[in-house]
């Protein structure tokens, strides 16, 4: 009988903090799966930095840190052969991904550090598009799928995941003390940021926000799915995520909008319903 093959340190990073985009992963070609894990892990670690720190300058060090040992890696010279930062260097040595896009999931990241929240859903908007989307783009880097569709539509899913995980995650940001729904949204809604922060927001409120931010997130979904049949199925595994987006969603629609509703904050694999989408090469 032969051994299960052990997972690689991206492979297991992705697995324990974003099992999601890993089952996602799996539906990759084999030669492309560990570059596209690589991207999904280095996501890992800088999204994780918000939550461990207590001070946003140690943050800002951190991210530091990063593009110290990336710059090393993709030029070629020795230093710190972190599991991640060497892998995901030379893949930007090699042109595989873009250092420029590297560059701005970085700065997209330090906006995590910022209690603040979005001023209005522009703005919320602005930060998926700067994290979750342009993770997105490396993934399809990542797998070799170039093209205008794939690019935009890879877009659109990746503002979509984002919005669907900050209002699935509310209740764990405010435990560290951040805020991610639109100040704007809260307003019309009959509260606000601070009052959010304190726990005494209205359950109706929260409600409010959180369809708002849904109605976003599906509007992005269907405008990425426009271009759907011109998207080669090189890129699939990085779209995959709106199949999960739309579990998500439906969930939080029968939860009545309700973000602390334990089933809105469960994560949903789906590896069905993933297996039955990349089978027919659609997302």
């Amino acid at each position: 009988m032969s051994a299960v093959p052990s997972l690689s340190h991206a492979a297991r990073l992705v697995r324990d903090f974003d099992r999601e985009r890993f089952l996602t992963a799996l539906f990759a070609p084999s030669e492309r799966r560990e570059a596209l894990l690589t991207v999904y892990a280095f996501n890992v670690e800088i999204a994780r930095i918000r939550e461990s720190v207590h001070e946003p300058v140690v943050g800002l060090i951190r991210l530091q840190w990063w593009r110290d040992a990336l710059a090393a890696a993709a030029e070629g010279r020795p230093g710190d052969r972190h599991p991640i930062a060497a892998p995901l260097g030379s893949m930007i040595r090699s042109g595989a991904v873009s250092g420029a896009l590297v560059e701005r999931l970085l700065a997209g990241r330090e906006r995590d550090l910022d209690p603040a929240g979005p001023v209005d859903l522009a703005a919320a908007e602005s930060y998926a598009e700067e994290t979750s989307a342009t993770v997105t783009a490396l993934a399809l880097a990542a797998l070799g799928a170039d093209g205008e569709d794939a690019a935009a539509a890879g877009r659109h899913v990746g503002i979509a995941w984002a919005l669907v995980g900050q209002v699935r995650a509310l209740g764990f940001h405010l435990s560290i003390g951040r805020l991610t729904l639109p100040e704007d949204m809260l307003r019309r809604a009959g509260t606000d940021g601070e009052t959010v922060l304190a726990g005494r927001a209205p359950a109706a409120a929260l409600a409010q926000a959180a369809r708002g931010m849904a109605d976003l997130a599906r509007h992005h979904l269907g405008e990425a799915r426009r271009r759907q049949r011109s998207i080669g199925r090189a890129a699939l595994p990085a779209l995959l995520p709106a199949v999960l987006a739309d579990g998500h969603l439906a969930t939080l629609e029968r939860a009545g909008w309700n973000p602390f509703d334990g089933r809105v904050q469960a994560a949903r694999p789906r590896p069905l319903r993933l297996a039955w989408a990349n089978l027919r090469g659609v997302f």
